[in-house]
């Protein structure tokens, strides 16, 4: 018998039936309606010819069968791919291939979309997420097949929002690591912890954070289908949730909505942000509620979640992200491999028994990246003498003016304090004289004025890190559908603005 996600929901099933594990839309799921709905999905795919080791997509938002259609995948010894539903047919066909996918569960509204990707490549077979619902109901089944600990359960695409998107590969043995150490660093995720989900369940947070986290500890999860932050406020007072995981743009959502401010949130014992820096603001707002909003650094690579500041230092260190976890390290490194002194700037790299053992079929990316037992994350980072992590950039999102290399991550946390900015990113512009030069494209109020952007950072940045171009749109900034701003979107949105801006100093 193995640690697998599988035995865990037969245990729940079996202990505690009629507890609730996800609620989705105020309908109620409890284990023991999970535990046979998702083996009749397991017996379903293997009577329709899906192996052990077959990978099987789920191309479908947030919804009622979607937890279970992935327990059924699970549960069949099938490999799961979660697959993101705003995926075009040229994207889907992308991953479909290099996950080798014999078989997707989509959801019906989506059914042109795989039609159209199985045009342009090899067809996988197709199950719709309306017959995974007809499953609901039948005879009281006990079926799984448990493969070994090393074996793959999922392929996570990573979001490709620097480069070509890679498939992780998730164990069941990464997995437990994962959530055994959560479970003993994490107030909020404990036997029987009520999460709740306002991101999409087809990526890292919402798949192994959210539903496989959940279902391991015999928790309860609230799984919203989007995002209403007056709604998801209210639910974590009824549900007295303790634990919420998302990027800055959701914690902002949050405390803007009427309920706010009169809500309840003394519940929640870890709120981690990460994917963005928080402003102050937003962490004080969040503060005066009685929860500490914690930085956390990790990559898909490492499970999720590699460090997190700790809850007694949210308010003295809210630009650092903790020292790594119980069994989790992260260092860095200089170009050399050699380890960098405190203080220095080098690449972030991590080790821990959460890390994925590789890329789905890239063995040479997944030597180029696994050095000497290290994730090399591609992160540019410190240490301080106490150990303190603090992310400073991508190196690939570096910007290079008169050979001195500036942070988009520090320009983009001044400029965010600026009354009247939303959002923004900084990139880098072509210049004849520095050979690069930061450019701010930024969401603002009607109200704020380029000059009022620059006499700021005026206050707080070196004269060559202030911003030669300010851009003020609109439009909120593209985003990836986790919830980070995508960079690669802007970069093309932007690419001729030197021809079409005028410099502002």
């Amino acid at each position: 018998m193995y640690a697998t996600v599988g035995a865990a929901l037969a245990w729940w099933a079996k202990e505690r039936p009629t507890t609730a594990a996800y609620i989705f839309e105020d309908e109620v799921l409890d284990y023991g309606a999970i535990e046979s709905w998702s083996s009749r999905v397991a017996l379903h795919l293997q009577s329709v010819g899906v192996r052990p080791g077959d990978r099987v997509g789920i191309f479908a938002a947030n919804s009622a069968p979607w937890p279970i259609a992935a327990l059924g995948v699970m549960k069949a010894g099938a490999v799961l791919v979660p697959l993101n539903s705003r995926f075009t047919p040229a994207e889907l066909r992308t991953v479909l291939s290099d996950a080798g996918a014999t078989a997707v569960i989509v959801d019906d509204s989506l059914k042109g979309v795989i039609d159209e990707a199985n045009d342009i490549g090899d067809r996988a077979d197709i199950l719709t997420l309306s017959s995974i619902d007809a499953l609901r109901v039948g005879d009281t089944e006990d079926f799984r097949i448990d493969r070994g600990p090393e074996e793959p359960i999922a392929i996570i695409f990573t979001s490709g929002s620097t480069g070509q998107s890679k498939g992780v590969i998730l164990t069941s043995r990464t997995l437990m690591s994962t959530i055994f150490e959560a479970t003993l660093t994490e107030e909020g995720f404990h036997r029987g912890a009520t999460s709740i989900l306002v991101v999409p369940l087809s990526f890292t947070p919402g798949l192994v954070w959210g539903l496989l986290m959940t279902t391991v500890i015999g928790g309860t999860l609230v799984i919203e289908k989007d995002l209403d932050p007056g709604r998801a406020v209210t639910l974590i007072e009824r549900h007295q949730v303790e634990a919420i995981f998302g990027v800055p743009l959701i914690y902002q959502a949050l405390a803007g909505s009427d309920e706010f401010a009169t809500a309840n949130l003394s519940s929640l014992k870890t709120a981690i942000v990460g994917g963005a820096a928080v402003p102050m603001p937003l962490l004080e707002a969040w503060a005066s509620k009685g929860v500490a909003l914690r930085q956390i650094y990790g990559m898909t690579e490492a499970g999720g979640t590699a460090t997190a500041t700790p809850v007694d230092e949210f308010r003295e260190h809210p630009d650092t992200c903790g020292s790594g976890l119980m069994f989790t390290r992260v260092k860095t490194v200089r170009a050399d491999g050699t380890d960098a002194a405190p203080g220095e700037t080098g690449e972030l790299v991590i080790a821990g028994p959460g890390v994925t053992p590789g890329y789905w079929n890239a063995p040479e990316i997944t030597a180029q990246v696994f050095q000497d037992g290290w994730l090399h994350s591609g992160d540019l980072g410190t240490v301080d003498a106490d150990g303190r992590i603090r992310f400073v950039d991508r190196l690939k999102d570096l910007i290079i003016t008169g050979g001195i290399n500036v942070s988009p991550v520090e320009l983009e946390m001044a400029i965010s304090c600026i009354d009247g900015v939303i959002e923004c990113a900084v990139i880098a512009a072509q210049d004849e004289k520095f050979g690069e030069t930061p450019a701010a494209i930024i969401h603002a109020e009607s109200s704020l004025t380029e000059d009022a952007v620059l006499k700021e950072c005026s206050k707080v940045l070196a004269n060559f890190k202030v911003p030669r171009y300010v851009i003020l749109r609109d439009e909120p900034l593209p985003r990836l559908p986790n919830g980070k701003i995508s960079k690669k979107e802007i970069r093309a949105e932007y690419a001729d603005l030197t021809q079409r801006y005028l410099k502002v100093h």
